[in-house]
């Protein structure tokens, strides 16, 4: 489904636009291939991150290897859902099946959740005082009589991120208990109350993770905060490495380029497609026309090629040797 639907809008930016011929297609071979290597390198650097982040997260309870292969099924659950749902539910399920029980696994997946969305809460507004009002594309297209809709989704998006972190971190750091009279409401419905013993004994668990993650010592949090800063700028790093292999670039334009990935993403966090299919190909046309121009169409395939479909890919390969190993024994 993921597939299908990226690769439609893709189709009907193709035939829609009257810019985009077959000869642009040709222009993906134009790029600088010392750029398209430094970004292939960046992304890894992000991988990597990933993966240092929920081992030290973890306390060093998965391996390396263990680490890497949870990162690759966390990314492929958040390729096949869509943005506003994400893949938060597969990765506690991930870590329960990986040996860490249901309150740990629940406790770091909801502060990785908190600390990837306090990036954007806190990066969003630096960088629109730093890029001093061009942050946001003028497009013509997103004009609505309530002003411009691109800018009304925007602030959309970050007041529900902002929201959402809120009072995910009262949960976990605040008020754990009150998390679990949540559950415990939520399950007294008819349609949810046969997972009602089960809802109390989840609550037990997470007050005993918040626990364990209030006790953390200042070296814990300076790791996880610097591994989230660290993941989100080689994030965007490697599209400004590509936008660079196809055009001359300045300081400033990079520092653009980076304000606008975090804005995009901002917006892009409310899709309904899978993985932002079809809406992250269609924002990127709108968001970075100005820089590459012609080169915007093979660009944002390029783009999606090694930030997205590697990960379905590899998600293919490595679940159904997941599930084998986990579940079907001997």
């Amino acid at each position: 489904m993921p597939i299908i639907v990226g690769l439609g809008i893709v189709f009907l930016l193709f035939y829609f636009d009257e810019n985009i011929t077959a000869n642009n297609l040709k222009l993906i071979f134009d790029a600088k291939w010392s750029s398209v290597f430094v970004a292939i390198l960046v992304l890894l650097a992000r991988d990597i991150g990933y993966a240092y982040r929920i081992r030290t997260l973890t306390n060093q309870e998965l391996s390396w290897t263990r680490s890497i292969i949870v990162i690759i099924l966390w990314e492929f659950a958040s390729a096949v859902t869509p943005s506003v749902v994400g893949g938060t539910a597969v990765a506690v399920f991930i870590l329960t099946s990986e040996g860490i029980n249901f309150g740990k696994s629940l406790a770091y997946v909801m502060l990785t959740a908190i600390l990837d969305n306090l990036f954007f809460v806190v990066a969003a507004p630096v960088v629109m005082l730093l890029t001093d009002g061009v942050i946001f594309p003028k497009v013509a297209t997103f004009d609505l009589q309530i002003g411009s809709s691109l800018q009304f989704f925007f602030f959309l998006s970050y007041a529900l991120i902002a929201i959402y972190t809120l009072v995910m971190s009262y949960g976990l750091f605040a008020k754990p208990r009150a998390f679990k009279w949540f559950l415990l409401k939520i399950t007294a419905l008819r349609v949810f109350r046969k997972w009602r013993i089960k809802a109390n004994q989840y609550g037990d668990e997470i007050m005993i993770a918040s626990s364990e993650i209030k006790g953390k010592m200042a070296s814990y949090w300076l790791k996880i905060s610097l591994a989230t800063i660290f993941i989100w700028s080689a994030r965007y790093l490697m599209l400004n490495s590509l936008v660079s292999a196809y055009t001359e670039i300045t300081v400033s334009e990079h520092m653009v380029i980076f304000s606008r990935q975090i804005i995009m993403w901002i917006v892009m966090l409310i899709s309904p497609t899978p993985g932002s299919s079809g809406t992250a190909e269609f924002f990127f046309n709108q968001f970075f026309n100005e820089y590459l121009g012609s080169y915007t169409f093979v660009s944002s395939i390029f783009w999606r090629l090694m930030s997205y479909y590697p990960y379905l890919l590899l998600g293919a390969i490595f679940l159904p040797r997941w599930i084998r190993s986990k579940f079907f024994k001997k």
